[in-house]
């Protein structure tokens, strides 16, 4: 083994670590590295804490305990620079016209360039160097590496994005949408229908939104092929469509509302006509929610709606006043299909396989191909491509024995999502389920370590799972609804021992549908129990007085609501750490001892010793109390107070105005 570099033994020196046989320093070495940190304590912590935080594990002689007592790796940051990176610049890329889109691309390109270029110039000149084996200007080389990959991510993610910008401002496209001609379009839609619950101008009663992938219109007895994403707004007729269906139908076109991604939104005049019918896989798929939906339907109650939504994420059935109750008490994730429903299906395949005793590899296999046909099965949206993505890192991940590592999986995931898809950098379902995911990789863990060594595990995710996702979430949930759900954290707590069940034994009954119905008459009816049970915990919690408080609108409201969530943080780690909250008090109270001492020390060697008086805090000694001092001319104060039960006549003044 070579010798450690001089920044590795100061390091090790520094944070005390342990001393590897044969590399101990010497005394004066020791005494200077003492000083050294005496003098600048604060650099040294911040230095180490860097250090952890680049190398993703702990500098040497440090450790994280977990919850059980045993070493736990650091989180590593080095992703998070590259996805916000990619973020900023496909949001970016939404308010910048192409020209200027291209001049950000360069000025990235370069920039990653010029980076690379020094930390090449940094490598040739260690390899140069006779202490070249010590590996001391490692991390330096290594964070130059890690900013040149961002900003070259970036730089693809815009180049994306002017591509969809270009797209989108086609002359002939944005004409027509500006003047809202009446058009004949060639689409195929991209995404499942979606009920709206609120009437448009056309006065439909039952309206319907179908994103769908423009291929051609024809206006002004012309016809234009051009590739744009559009909304379409149409009837009941269009519920039945269908993703991969090309179809042909006639509107008006107009420009998409703000926040919007699609390049205009086409209100539909006429039915769909189909053109081309969807592939196999994914007409077999629509059966399979169809049937699930048409067995749920046999069930009584709030199951017959929910049940569907939470398996696939069908909320036709639902009933408007549980919807309510739901978004009521924040329980809407359940009924949309997202990280959760994946991470379950992953943890019944995963734990299959291990019980099979398959391999690491091939228990990946199983799991990413149960994965994908979930996946198929309830459509792809934003969420599930998420929640798909992370799960097969993961997967990849621990089948390579790199496992534990959520916010490199989660930074991954954005990095890949927004470069297949720019436009879900201005989504809001996507930031919240990052926000959400995020929550849980940074706080779940640690506020499972709060709690006491007693509760078990399993009960500690509960816990924490909900509280660390609701806590990040808040503040963008206030932007969309500027209200407060009181008993949102209960509700959710509640329901999370009843929404695995439904989850499981829901997708397990799916296939079996069509297959052998009385088969998966039994799941469904466990599943429809369970679902009626998260159904009446949410109507019991909406129910209760208070459960919805106004909040601010806008940026004041998503401050307020994020320093309430870093509140509520504070307050059940001092609850859960009183003992911590004693000591911290004390030690406070000790600081806060010593600065008045000293400061008054130093007021009393510049005034000397023959000063008036003292003013401002002091401490009582013996005491344990402190108390306020105000100058005095050095006479006894008191004897010039009024002494209104003094024995003897009173002594009458004169009446005001008297001479």
């Amino acid at each position: 083994m070579g010798r450690p570099s001089r920044w590795q033994r100061y390091i090790d020196a520094a944070v005390g670590g342990r001393k590897e046989a044969g590399h101990e320093p010497p005394a004066p070495a020791q005494r200077a590295v003492s000083r050294a940190r005496a003098r600048n304590g604060w650099q040294t912590e911040l230095r180490t804490w860097l250090w952890d935080r680049h190398a993703g594990a702990p500098a040497p002689g440090r450790s994280v305990p977990g919850r059980s007592g045993a070493a736990v790796r650091r989180t590593d940051l080095r992703l998070v620079p590259a996805a916000l990176l990619v973020w900023a610049t496909t949001a970016a890329a939404g308010w910048l016209d192409p020209a200027a889109l291209a001049a950000l691309c360069s000025v990235l390109l370069a920039s990653s360039g010029a980076l690379l270029l020094r930390a090449a110039g940094q490598a040739r000149r260690l390899a140069d160097s006779p202490q070249s084996s010590g590996g001391g200007r490692t991390a330096p080389r290594s964070l130059l590496a890690t900013a040149a990959v961002a900003l070259l991510l970036s730089t693809v993610a815009g180049a994306h994005s002017a591509v969809a910008s270009a797209q989108r401002d086609d002359s002939d496209i944005a004409g027509a949408v500006a003047a809202r001609t009446a058009v004949v379009a060639e689409l195929v839609v991209s995404g499942a229908p979606r009920r709206l619950q609120t009437p448009g101008r056309s006065g439909l009663a039952e309206r319907w939104a179908v994103p769908a992938t423009l291929l051609a219109i024809n206006f002004d007895s012309r016809r234009v092929r051009a590739e744009a994403s559009l909304l379409v707004m149409g009837g009941p007729d269009w519920e039945h469509t269908t993703p991969g269906q090309r179809i042909r139908t006639t509107g008006k076109l107009r420009p998409a509302g703000p926040g919007q991604t699609e390049a205009a939104v086409l209100s539909a005049s006429s039915a769909p006509r189909t053109l081309q019918v969807p592939g196999t896989l994914q007409q077999g798929a629509r059966s399979l929610r169809e049937g699930l939906a048409s067995a749920a339907g046999h069930f009584g109650g709030d199951a017959r709606g929910l049940l569907p939504g939470m398996v696939t994420g069908d909320t036709s059935g639902l009933d408007p006043e549980l919807d309510i109750a739901m978004k009521t008490v924040g329980m809407t994730h359940l009924t949309a299909v997202s990280g959760a429903n994946c991470s379950l299906i992953l943890g019944a395949l995963l734990l299959g396989a291990r019980s099979l005793r398959l391999g690491r590899v091939a228990a990946a296999v199983v799991c990413l191909a149960g994965l994908g046909m979930f996946v198929l099965m309830v459509g792809p949206d934003a969420s599930v491509l998420r929640a798909a993505l992370m799960g097969a890192i993961g997967l990849v991940s621990l089948a390579g024995g790199r496992a534990g590592r959520g916010l490199s999986f989660l930074c991954l995931a954005i990095i890949g999502l927004l470069l297949a898809d720019p436009a879900l950098s201005t989504s809001f379902g996507f930031l919240l389920s990052v926000l959400a995911t995020l929550g849980i990789v940074v706080a779940g863990r640690p506020i499972m370590t709060w709690l006491p060594p007693a509760v078990p595990p399993w009960a500690a995710a509960g816990l924490a799972v909900p509280l660390s996702a609701q806590t990040f979430c808040g503040p963008v949930i206030v932007l969309l609804q500027p209200q407060f759900s009181s008993y949102a954290f209960a509700a959710n707590v509640a329901a999370a021992a009843l929404v695995a069940p439904v989850t499981l034994l829901g997708t397990a009954a799916v296939p079996l549908v069509p297959l052998a119905p009385g088969l998966a008459a039994v799941p469904l009816a466990v599943a429809a129990a369970f679902a009626a049970g998260v159904a009446g915990i949410a109507r019991f919690f909406a129910g209760l007085p208070g459960a919805v408080l106004p909040w601010p609108e806008g940026l004041f409201g998503m401050t307020t609501m994020g320093m309430f969530s870093a509140a509520v943080l504070t307050s059940v780690w001092l609850v859960l750490h009183p003992a911590a909250v004693v000591r911290l008090a004390v030690a406070a109270h000790t600081r806060t001892v010593a600065i008045i001492a000293r400061r008054q020390a130093g007021r009393r060697r510049r005034r000397g010793p023959h000063a008036p008086g003292r003013r401002g805090l002091a401490h009582r000694s013996g005491r344990g109390t402190l108390r306020v001092c105000k100058r005095t001319s050095g006479r006894k104060h008191e004897w010039l107070l009024p002494r209104p039960n003094a024995p003897g006549p009173l002594r009458r003044g004169p009446p005001p105005g008297a001479m």
